[in-house]
């Protein structure tokens, strides 16, 4: 296990129990207690956790962990995600999307898939799904303007409305940190939200992949309200009643 696996295993235990004990993290993770003691006071220092006598606790930052972090959590479901959220994109089609972990999956598995004759264009706001894709000579990469943030890769704020305000997409890919049948979809960062409400306005159909760890829950910022997105891919996770919940306001529900 590398040492960002487990940081990410370290703060995904921190965010289900709240407090872990230095020998509850080495048992778990299977290693000395020494390696967890270096791990809880690095995770300090950048201020991921509260180091306690013995041990640590979560503090609010927790609950919006930087991406690199974030991409072992439900990677399977993620993949599955990406390759049917792929799959629903025609060729040469205009495809906008976020950041986060699923969307750069989804980027990937249109790269894979796209006919290299004829390609396709993605406008994104995300640094590490145009940095991966650049070097793909059948993707064509438009990036917004904006001000990055650590968090997530994301370009965000005013500086990002010149390029989306000039572009028409086909459709575009949204990654959210939560989506209620009630509340819509919502962002941690108002600054995301505002971005990613821009970014799906411009599209003539919006999709929102997310694994079923997200659904039925809200986050701080408001992205848009559920009518606004046609469809919602996520995995077998998701319960029947709640598929019903967004199939009877309207939105087309895939699981994988």
């Amino acid at each position: 296990m590398s040492r960002y696996e487990r940081w990410n295993s370290i703060l995904e235990l921190l965010s289900q129990e709240g407090r872990l004990t230095v020998e509850q993290a080495a048992e778990s993770l299977d290693v000395s207690t020494a390696t967890i003691r270096r791990d809880f006071d690095q995770l300090a220092q950048q201020q991921m956790l509260m180091r306690t006598r013995g041990g640590a606790v979560a503090q609010s930052v927790s609950y919006d962990l930087p991406l690199r972090y974030k991409t072992a959590r439900h990677a399977g479901e993620k993949q599955r995600i990406a390759e049917a959220a792929a799959a629903l994109v025609a060729p040469g089609a205009i495809v906008g999307m976020n950041g986060g972990t699923t969307t750069s999956e989804v980027a990937r598995a249109l790269a894979v898939r796209a006919d290299p004759e004829i390609g396709f264009t993605i406008v994104t706001n995300a640094l590490n799904i145009a940095a991966e894709l650049t070097v793909r000579q059948h993707v064509k990469i438009v990036l917004t303007g904006g001000v990055a943030r650590p968090q997530s890769y994301e370009l965000i704020g005013p500086l990002a409305a010149p390029v989306l305000e000039q572009v028409a997409l086909d459709v575009a890919f949204l990654g959210v940190d939560a989506i209620d049948a009630e509340a819509g979809a919502s962002a941690h960062h108002e600054g995301e939200a505002s971005v990613n409400n821009l970014l799906i306005s411009r599209a003539a159909e919006v999709v929102v992949v997310a694994d079923a760890s997200k659904v039925g829950r809200r986050a701080f910022a408001r992205i848009c309200p559920l009518g606004e997105i046609g469809t919602l891919v996520t995995d077998e996770g998701l319960s029947d009643e709640a598929a019903a919940r967004f199939a009877d306001a309207g939105v087309k529900v895939v699981r994988t």
